[in-house]
């Protein structure tokens, strides 16, 4: 690979590269097209970037280190993931408690209808399960049930199911709503919207732990709760729910997660199992791996179900494994093996908590809460007639102006952004420039890039000519980490160097670059990562969550890609001059402004085309998700940046935006 030559002398090198620039032998729009990396490339690097930052068990030969560790990780988990910014303000939040409309009865059980409130003013509809004998002072189980990616949530039969065969046994049981389903089918809980309390730089997934954490309190206030018999048990995002809550919480003795989780470094080569919002949180990744929670389960009682012709996600042949391969060591260190137990399901085998499951369920509550008691049948109870209730009469009411991830977002988005204005003495704005630049290079997690240029060969070649457009193409490699593809076009003698960037990829822009062609500019037409040539084919939104949970940002990583390739383009120009950044959509057009923001050197000016003027108006107040733009949602970007403080950093650089 040689240096990226110097633009100068283009003129000189690219004899071979040179296109007629008349209609009939060139067409710009064919030339942009033209691959230059291959279509796995993004991906690949993508999967190497991430396996190399997920965090591994480490060898432990002691439970008191293990221990140790594992309360360590909890707490950086709690304080630095769960409840950051206004979230730590909800962890200690009284746990409020309505029983709302006619209780329903079932044989031997009563069905209360309540909602209990998980955070201030978000109130969470729940249906609580106990049987009509119960003795004074008795104690007995207590299982929260949560449900996963189901539209009918609460009310979805096997679920009801499950409640009424643990309550028929003695136990109480809570069946909350989840976020997203049955009553909670609304736009506001949509789980790409947690996000938008991410850009706020306050927690997203704090109402998802805490509507679990309280419905625990919940379970535990009651007379009859015995602490030592705490179960969680639910399937596919319940399976997420239950191992996130179970690994944290100390309390939850008993753990049954079915079809809901694999270790990230699992993930990372079987793209079924890549997680939304709530499965990825931003920074879990820094801190814990999903075989860590898996692990911190120890010595308490864990039953693994997976189903093993899975047709969603977290099929048992590529998912258990691993986590059996590094789970039960740590069980062993305890002398605890046979409290970590697995069950596959075969018939059916796909995306269920079925009959089998269930009473793979029974049989370990069986063994675990009444010591393998011969009494305990875990064959299924069958349900009478009319138990299992349609959604509208599972129905509970909550208040009108309930909050919704969307609700908070804006809430906290009108006193945003916390930032001083720019001080009117050249010396003091220059040193408060400089240490918001820094302050904006930790929100992104940006980095600094070494850039190695490769020559990709031409297909086609010309006679040089006057008015004809060279052409030559590039894969830039970014410190062996990224490969960028770019492509290179002078018209006649060059007046400067503008780099372009697009939505919708070098390719879609032919207008900007011709006019920038007829201004005698250089033009580097760029694809960045998730973008253009460089664009992840399937669910590429997914691979922007699983880089912000290893503690990068993708937003982070296009603009310093960027600042990269300015960089060099500035630094192999004899002339010295600057960079224009010319940015073509809302998405490049943010991520453009902060590569200027954080290149004060390289970048001279900055153009925009449909740039957005301001991330409180185009997602806050626009109510868009994480899976339309994963740059857009940086955590804590809003909290200190706006558009215009950004523009301040350019400053006194210009920023046009058209």
């Amino acid at each position: 690979m040689s240096r990226f030559p110097t633009f100068v002398v283009l003129s000189v090198v690219l004899t071979t590269s040179l296109i007629p620039a008349t209609a009939t032998e060139f067409n710009l729009k064919s030339e942009l097209s033209r691959p230059i990396i291959t279509p796995q490339t993004s991906l690949e690097e993508t999967q190497v970037y991430l396996e190399r930052r997920i965090p591994q068990l480490p060898e432990v030969k002691t439970t008191k280190d293990w221990d140790a560790l594992a309360a360590k990780w909890r707490k950086e988990v709690l304080d630095k993931v769960v409840f950051r910014g206004e979230a730590a303000k909800w962890r200690d939040h009284p746990l409020s408690v309505e029983y709302v409309g006619e209780p329903l009865r079932g044989p031997g059980y009563i069905v209360k209808k309540l909602r209990y409130e998980c955070l201030p003013g978000m109130w969470i509809p729940a249906l609580l399960y106990v049987p009509d004998k119960l003795a004074d002072n008795g104690k007995v189980p207590v299982v929260l049930n949560v449900n996963g990616h189901d539209p009918n949530g609460k009310a979805a039969d096997y679920k009801q199911i499950r409640c009424i065969n643990l309550v028929k046994r003695g136990m109480i049981v809570l069946n909350p709503e989840w976020f997203g389903m049955g009553q909670f089918k609304l736009d506001g809980f949509n789980h790409s919207k947690m996000n938008q309390l991410d850009l706020c730089g306050s927690s997203g997934i704090a109402p998802f732990y805490l509507t679990m954490s309280k419905g625990i309190d919940l379970l535990l206030k009651h007379p009859n709760a015995d602490a030592y018999r705490v179960a969680v048990s639910g399937l596919s995002g319940g399976g997420w729910q239950t191992i996130f809550i179970s690994g944290l919480d100390p309390r939850v003795t008993f753990a049954n997660p079915v079809a809901g989780y694999s270790s990230y470094l699992t993930r990372v080569r079987s793209n079924t199992d890549l997680g939304d919002s709530e499965q990825t949180p931003c920074d879990l990744g820094k801190y814990v791996d999903y075989m860590h929670l898996t692990a911190m389960r120890a010595p308490r009682a864990t039953l693994l179900t997976f189903n093993a012709h899975d047709n969603c996600c977290f099929a048992a042949g590529h998912a258990l494994p691993p986590l059996l391969a590094g789970c039960r060591p740590i069980y062993s260190l305890f002398g605890e093996t046979d409290r970590l137990i697995t069950h596959v399901n075969h018939v059916p085998g796909d995306h269920n908590f079925g009959q089998d499951n269930r009473e793979a369920f029974y049989r370990a509550v069986g063994t675990f809460f009444y010591d393998g008691s011969k009494n305990f049948d875990p064959k299924e109870i069958e349900c009478e007639a009319g138990e299992v209730k349609k959604l509208d009469e599972l129905l509970v009411t909550v208040p009108d102006n309930n909050a919704t991830f969307t609700s908070l977002a804006k809430s906290l988005a009108e006193k945003l952004p916390r930032a001083d204005n720019a001080p009117a003495d050249k010396s003091a704005k220059q040193e408060w420039q400089n240490k918001r630049r820094k302050l904006l290079a930790e929100i992104v997690a940006a980095k600094s890039f070494d850039v190695d240029a490769e020559e990709v060969p031409s297909a086609k070649t010309g006679d040089a000519k006057a008015g004809s457009t060279q052409i030559q193409r590039w894969r830039l490699h970014l410190s062996n980490t990224w490969t960028v593809p770019v492509i290179e076009l002078t018209r006649g003698e060059s007046q400067g160097t503008t780099v372009v960037i697009a939505d919708a990829g070098r390719a879609a822009v032919v207008e900007d670059i011709e006019k920038l062609l007829a201004a005698g500019q250089r033009v580097l037409a760029v694809d960045p990562l998730f973008f253009g040539e460089s664009k992840i084919v399937a669910r590429d939104w997914l691979w922007g969550l699983m880089l912000d949970t290893v503690g990068d940002r993708p937003l982070g990583v296009l603009a310093s890609q960027l600042v990269a390739i300015a960089r060099h383009a500035h630094d192999t120009d004899r002339s010295g001059r600057t960079v224009t950044l010319h940015s073509i959509g809302p998405r490049s057009g943010l991520f453009t402004l902060v590569a200027a923001a954080l290149e004060p050197q390289a970048v001279g000016q900055v153009t925009q085309r449909d740039a957005i003027t301001s991330l409180k108006q185009h997602v806050i107040e626009g109510n868009r998700g994480v899976d339309q733009a994963p740059e857009l949602f940086c955590f804590g970007l809003l909290e200190h940046f706006d558009v215009p403080q950004l523009q301040a950093l350019v400053a006194p650089r210009k920023v046009e935006i058209k």
